[in-house]
């Protein structure tokens, strides 16, 4: 029997969840409440974890306590700039991120956005997490929530990752695109380190 991740939204099928990805966990346990007063939260703000299971998974493990986190985002910006004079566009990304104790505010420029954030998390991480050089963002995909004023509309932004031997997903929510797409990589990054960490 196969659980989609958009029938969780009963204790039952969220157990089933978890033994899925490794966690033992019963029906009496307080956290499988307030799993599911979360999971309707966040649907409620327009998450969705259809193709982002691996959002679903750090969510779950979050709510559940033992979830040691890899890092802590403290900030990003990013400056979209376009040359007029070659027909394209460079954008630069700048993070701060704390990593076991030091904080690194780290810059990288990428050909959008999107790929300048994920170059500059990668940067900033890759002392302490060489691993992540092997990842690759591979699908990334947004949609439009809500039919507000344009710029006022909700975001919902999928991101598909991968490395030598896996595929994941995540999800981001956001009135701002560029805030989806980093909640979304953020979330892929910590997938990534929680997998290589149980597998190590």
């Amino acid at each position: 029997q196969r659980v989609l991740v958009s029938d969780l939204s009963g204790k039952s099928n969220l157990i089933y969840k978890a033994k899925d990805f490794g966690l033992d966990i019963d029906s009496n346990d307080p956290a499988i409440t307030e799993v599911v007063e979360k999971l309707k939260e966040l649907e409620n703000k327009g998450f969705q974890y259809e193709g982002a299971e691996a959002s679903f998974e750090l969510l779950m493990r979050k709510a559940m306590g033992g979830f040691q986190p890899f890092f802590d985002s403290l900030n990003f910006r990013v400056i979209d700039e376009m040359r007029e004079e070659e027909g394209s566009t460079m954008a630069e990304a700048t993070v701060m991120i704390e990593v076991q104790g030091e904080t690194e505010h780290t810059a990288a420029t990428g050909n959008g956005p999107v790929n300048a954030l994920d170059n500059a998390i990668r940067k900033a991480l890759s002392r302490f997490y060489p691993n992540l050089n092997g990842m690759t963002l591979a699908d990334y995909k947004v949609r439009i929530l809500t039919t507000g004023t344009g710029t006022q509309a909700l975001t919902r932004v999928l991101i598909e990752s991968k490395d030598d031997t896996d595929t994941w997903g995540t999800v981001g929510v956001a009135h701002n695109i560029i805030e989806a797409s980093y909640q979304a990589l953020i979330d892929s990054i910590e997938y990534k380190l929680l997998k290589d960490r149980e597998n190590a």
